[in-house]
């Protein structure tokens, strides 16, 4: 087996895309650090896919909560010394169908925790590191219902505007870098997991996919940018 290139960490890992994901990485040799909020779920994922031969560990970590991210920064700063790529890929969607006006606020809360304040923490802690390497690849996964058109129309209010401050994220966030680190957004399209029901048209094969090459890019590739399918998309 070839020397391991990178060190990756994905939150959400334990099923779906990140699962997928986390797969699709560690066949390209990259060290996996597959996160969920429950270890049980989350190491039970691990088992699966080292049965597959692949080089992958589990990482306890609750987005929502700043001593799990703590915990699993002081973790990898410990046992690797460095981070070369991070997906933010867990989220939730509590709301379809739902008007924001109507809707309980604890929804929005819920929804902002982990899908903005959750990245925003976790980019923020280990940006150091990548910094003292002078290397980094951070990937949010967003989603269309992200974009400003989105916004004219009623319904899941409260993972549109999630993903609205994602992107406003990440844009912000890949103004500030410097160096040879890049912060992208990315939108999988409808997937069949969880989230997205058994009806959508996309598999989460394919949704990783078109994740996994924002983890790789070269030194001159894009950052700041929201992509689908490795094509630049609108805000």
């Amino acid at each position: 087996m070839s020397q391991v290139k990178n060190i990756a960490l994905i939150t959400g890992g334990n099923k779906g895309i990140g699962f997928e994901l986390s797969k699709q990485l560690a066949e390209k040799n990259f060290k996996v650090l597959l996160s969920s909020r429950n270890e049980d779920n989350g190491k039970k994922a691990v088992s699966s896919l080292q049965k597959q031969g692949v080089d992958i560990s589990f990482v306890e970590l609750d987005v929502d909560h700043m001593e799990s991210i703590q915990n699993a920064v002081e973790y990898v700063q410990q046992r690797y010394g460095r981070l070369d790529v991070l997906i933010n890929n867990a989220g939730v969607y509590l709301d379809e169908g739902q008007k924001l006006s109507e809707e309980d606020s604890a929804i929005l809360e819920k929804t902002m925790r982990t899908n903005l304040l959750g990245p925003f923490h976790l980019i923020r802690s280990f940006l150091p590191l990548m910094k003292k390497h002078n290397y980094g690849r951070i990937v949010n996964v967003s989603s269309g219902y992200g974009q400003i058109d989105e916004m004219d129309y009623s319904g899941a209010g409260s993972y549109k505007l999630s993903k609205l401050a994602l992107n406003g994220l990440t844009r912000i966030l890949a103004s500030e870098v410097s160096g040879n680190i890049k912060i992208n957004a990315v939108c999988p399209g409808w997937v069949r997991t969880d989230m997205g029901g058994p009806n959508a048209p996309r598999s989460a094969e394919e949704a990783a996919r078109s994740i996994l090459w924002l983890a790789e890019l070269e030194e001159d590739g894009p950052n700041g940018g929201f992509f689908r399918d490795e094509k630049r998309i609108s805000w």
